[in-house]
């Protein structure tokens, strides 16, 4: 069921309409099995699966709790909470990959072809239900808050529909207590202005950007590589760039509106990042959920109270290896992770020299911000070549057709005056949003230019709509 077809707009009105009919405890029962429903809906084989995940992290972080608990006893729980739930993840994502890595090396090294053969379905959105339990059972274990002591509340928090297959990763310590206070003030007119904005917004970005510049990318990438001149090889990485983020950025936001039109509020998940201007900004900006988990569960437990330059690489180029590897099971999201690993370990050894220096980068040099801009968005598509391609040997022939093949085409030039056509809005809409630095500068204007602003979208969903519609590219992580 996705978020821009009828279905899913039958289903969530039949939702709301009972929803705020109902008294809180029945809210969030409604809630629950409407969300079993909707994950239910992709493939009802896998209900037990989230639902097995979540007693699991129940549980464990109850026994965690429990007072008396000795620290062996935590820990051996924590083993069994984690293990469980990575156990889950790590056969469902990865397991026919290691076995097709070790059937080809064997293969490599003249042992011949074992026969192994592994195939297994993967449960859309796997990735984010389990992340967003390890994270609770962490920080149960790290005392940071109480384990939650309302079975069905937890089970909403893990299930919440609108957040459920492609995040946001929500920590437990601020969505389920929202689960837990009562809805008091019903739908207000503010909740309905800041839910349109977001659906609007989000639609806009996945059905308009996204689907149409998913046109060209898939025209670039699923041709063979030999026969791509760098021209378009360059059109469509662009393209993919717009893409990745239109369709990613789009679900989030459609996420936070369709959430605050249920009254509750989802983090923001992206911030501009292709205004970022180094590599750490950019993750401070593109999916917030899943690089502040990686700092606070990976890097920063890795880390000293201070550490060396080579100790904080070290733990950058393993966080960022790991969250390559969380994206999917293949070497090219390694590499990937690995890119973006040493790319912010060369930005950490820069600020060491300033500061041995005794030098401070100014935040916003003039002109010198927008070269900054460029060049990290620029360094940022060499890195989706690696995340889109769909082997190494292809990601390397890619590269090469700068050295190779510089023909101009007709495809190129219809390409490029499509990708401005369709980016031009989006990015100055963001820039006069980062110059006001306000995330939510247009609900602030008269309902005039909100009318406007909006009729506009509407007529580009009308008369812009892409050939076929495409799948969210993150259920697949």
């Amino acid at each position: 069921m996705l978020f821009p077809t009828f279905e899913f707009w039958i289903f969530f009105l039949i939702v709301a309409l009972v929803y705020w009919r109902l008294p809180h405890k029945g809210q969030n029962r409604w809630l629950l099995a409407a969300s079993y429903f909707f994950y239910g809906w992709w493939d009802w084989r896998f209900l037990g699966l989230i639902g097995g995940a979540t007693f699991l992290g129940y549980i464990s972080a109850l026994k965690m709790d429990e007072p008396g608990m000795s620290k062996t006893g935590r820990r051996a729980w924590l083993g069994i909470g984690l293990g469980g739930l990575l156990g889950s993840l790590f056969y469902f994502k990865y397991a026919g990959w290691f076995v097709e890595s070790a059937r080809e090396f064997m293969q490599a090294v003249g042992l011949g072809d074992p026969g192994w053969v592994v195939r297994i379905g993967l449960p859309v959105g796997i990735s984010f239900f389990t992340f967003q339990l390890l994270s609770y059972v962490l920080d149960v274990y790290r005392k940071k808050h109480e384990a939650t002591r309302h079975p069905l509340d937890f089970a909403l928090y893990v299930s919440f529909f609108p957040q459920l297959v492609a995040g946001p990763i929500e920590r437990q310590d601020r969505l389920q207590p929202q689960f837990e206070e009562p809805r008091k003030s019903g739908f207000t007119e503010e909740m309905f202005r800041e839910g349109l904005y977001h659906v609007m917004l989000g639609l806009f970005k996945k059905v308009v950007i996204a689907d149409n510049l998913a046109v060209i990318a898939n025209h670039v990438y699923n041709r063979p590589a030999g026969e791509i001149g760098f021209p378009e090889f360059l059109l469509g990485t662009y393209a993919f760039a717009f893409q990745v983020y239109g369709d990613f950025s789009g679900y989030s936001s459609i996420a936070q509106g369709v959430a605050k039109w249920l009254g509750f509020d989802l983090m923001v998940n992206f911030r501009h990042p292709y205004l970022a201007v180094n590599p750490s900004d950019f993750w401070r900006r593109w999916h917030i959920s899943l690089s502040s988990a990686l700092r606070d569960y990976i890097f920063i437990p890795l880390s000293f109270k201070n550490p060396t330059l080579l100790i904080t690489c070290r733990n950058l180029m393993l966080t960022m290896t790991l969250g390559g590897l969380w994206h999917g099971a293949a070497w090219t999201f390694v590499a990937w992770g690995i890119f973006h690993g040493a790319w912010l370990c060369a930005e950490a050894w820069m600020r060491h020299r300033l500061s041995l220096q005794g030098k401070v980068r100014p935040a916003e040099p003039g002109w010198g911000n927008v070269l900054r801009i460029l060049g990290c968005f620029h360094l940022v598509c060499l890195s989706y070549v690696l995340f889109r391609s769909s082997s190494m040997e292809q990601a390397g022939l890619l590269l090469g057709s700068v050295f190779r093949n510089w023909e101009w085409t007709s495809f190129a030039s219809f390409g490029y005056v499509y990708l401005v056509f369709f980016t031009l809005p989006l990015m100055a809409y963001e820039i006069w949003l980062e110059r006001r630095r306000d995330l939510m500068a247009l609900t602030e204007l008269a309902w005039g230019w909100r009318a406007l602003a909006y009729t506009v979208v509407v007529l580009f969903l009308l008369y812009f709509s892409p050939p076929s519609a495409n799948e969210f590219v993150y259920f697949r992580f």
